[in-house]
């Protein structure tokens, strides 16, 4: 039993190797088997894939074939009609040709009948400077003169006629502009006018202050005057306390001052506090409201012209004007007037609006300060307008709106028109006929007293006097000097708004009757 078994132990590795011999050699077989058959599959493959490619070859080659065909028919057609273009365009060149050759046949010919009438011309023409040369002869010989004396004698005839007619035609042309001219200055004139459309009633300078009662006149005067006093003291005004019933009269030539006067009366009547310290605490409320005032107005006046920049002292002394009055005018609406239609006649004209407006509102600057500063406005305004930095034309139209320097811009002349025309406007202005009458007699009286005068008379209100002098004692050379003369001494000797145009005038007459 126990051989059978060792038997069968020693079996087990005989029949374990002989198992892996025969697995062996089975898969041996199997794997063999197994490449065998890839290589069959393969070559069958690459057999396979090899006939493809030869009939995809011979397919391509095929399609090559078809394309090179396409290609040459085409080629063949493009090279056929290409050839048949060049045949078309070498057929029309050839046409071109011949009837370029024609042309210039024709051409030849034409130039060859050209010449042959521009000899006849010559011809033609030496038989009229023959003929020409001929009758000018006989001319000459028929007259007595030679052609060159009667172009002479022709060409001054001409030169005459020419002369009278171009006279003619120029003071025509002359006469013409000059109505043109007045009747577009009158039309600016009366639309700059009708445009401002100011009141003729302007307000003038209060110098009269009314009283309750009779008794505050003692109130005003005060203890041994004292009131009175201290009142005139700090105002400079003179008060003039007469037999004028319930009124107290301020006189002084500072308007500002007599304003500031008449504020703090008002205000001290009001009051009923009469006495020197609060006499001098109402002065100055009064200064300091006057003074405000005056910037208002001023400041005021710039706005209604619509012009800015204006320098702070400037805007105070535009304001100090409308306490000024000049025979009853304001001075600041006067000024505001002038602005206005300076403006108005600029912008008609095309002159410079902003200009025209600036120099109207400041040409009577002067009158502000002429109470403290010596000369006349005019200048007092050029030198305030020139020290606080205005331009140049500004200065120049303040400096010549009187005729005291001659008018160099356009917007100056607009300016001193405008100035004319404010102040010589109906209502602008209030004088006594008695004061009036008297300026004109002293007109004619101081142009009558020089020598050689025969007549004088003054007219346009004052504004011009026309002197007739005598012929044989002033001559022309004369006339010059005598009319200044007369301009200096209406000058000194007679006080005048605006200016007043001298006009010398010379006749000669010289009359014969026949019989």
């Amino acid at each position: 039993m126990e051989i059978n078994i060792w038997v069968f132990i020693l079996m087990i590795p005989v029949c374990l190797a002989l198992g892996a011999t025969a697995g062996y050699l089975i898969r041996k077989n199997l794997a063999e088997a197994k490449i065998r058959s890839a290589e069959e599959a393969a070559a069958k493959i690459l057999l396979e894939a090899k006939k493809e490619a030869e009939t995809k070859k011979k397919e391509a080659l095929l399609e090559a074939k078809d394309e090179i065909h396409k290609v040459r028919t085409e080629s063949e057609k493009e090279n056929k009609e290409r050839r048949n273009e060049i045949q078309r365009q070498e057929k029309r060149l050839q046409q071109k040709e011949e009837s370029l050759d024609r042309k210039l046949e024709n051409l030849e010919k034409k130039e060859e009948n050209n010449k042959k009438k521009e000899q006849e011309i010559e011809q033609r023409k030496q038989k009229i400077v023959e003929l020409q040369e001929q009758k000018i002869k006989e001319l000459e010989s028929i007259s007595g003169i030679s052609s060159q004396e009667a172009k002479d004698i022709l060409l001054r005839t001409v030169e005459s006629e020419v002369k009278q007619d171009a006279a003619i035609l120029i003071k025509n042309i002359e006469s013409q502009a000059k109505e043109e001219g007045e009747k577009r200055a009158r039309e600016i004139v009366a639309t700059a006018i009708q445009r401002v459309a100011a009141d003729h009633v302007v307000e003038t300078t209060v110098s009269v202050v009314a009283l309750p009662n009779e008794e505050m006149k003692g109130r005003i005067i005060g203890r041994e005057g004292r009131n009175i006093r201290t009142l005139e003291t700090l105002t400079g005004i003179d008060l003039i306390i007469d037999d004028t019933p319930e009124a107290v009269i301020l006189s002084g030539f500072d308007p500002v001052r007599r304003e500031i006067a008449r504020v703090a009366l008002e205000k001290l009547i009001l009051d009923g506090r009469i006495h020197p310290a609060r006499i001098e605490e109402t002065v100055d409320k009064a200064r300091q409201e006057v003074e405000q005032r005056i910037w208002d107005e001023g400041e005021q006046a710039t706005f209604d012209v619509g012009i800015h920049g204006i320098h702070a002292e400037l805007i105070k002394l535009l304001g100090r004007l409308k306490f000024r009055t000049s025979y009853g005018q304001n001075a600041l609406k006067h000024s505001i007037e002038t602005a206005h239609l300076a403006g108005l006649m600029a912008a008609e004209l095309g002159a410079n609006v902003t200009l025209s407006k600036r120099a109207g509102l400041l040409h009577d600057l002067g009158k502000a300060v002429d109470h403290e500063v010596e000369g006349p406005h005019v200048s007092i305004g050029a030198d305030l307008a020139k020290k606080y930095k205005e331009s140049p034309e500004v200065v120049h139209a303040i400096a010549a709106h009187h005729g005291d320097i001659e008018v160099e811009t356009v917007e100056a002349a607009l300016v001193q028109a405008a100035d004319a025309i404010s102040a010589a406007r109906p209502g602008a202005r209030r004088e006594t006929l008695e004061y009036y009458i008297k300026r004109l007699q002293k007109l004619e009286e101081i142009a009558n007293s020089f020598e050689g005068v025969d007549k004088s008379f003054a007219i346009q209100a004052g504004r011009e006097i026309r002197i007739l002098v005598k012929p044989d004692k002033v001559d022309d050379i004369t006339a010059v000097q005598f009319g200044r003369d007369i301009v200096k001494k209406i000058e000194a000797e007679l006080e005048y708004p605006g200016q007043i145009k001298v006009v010398i005038i010379r006749e000669t007459r010289v009359v014969n009757y026949a019989k």
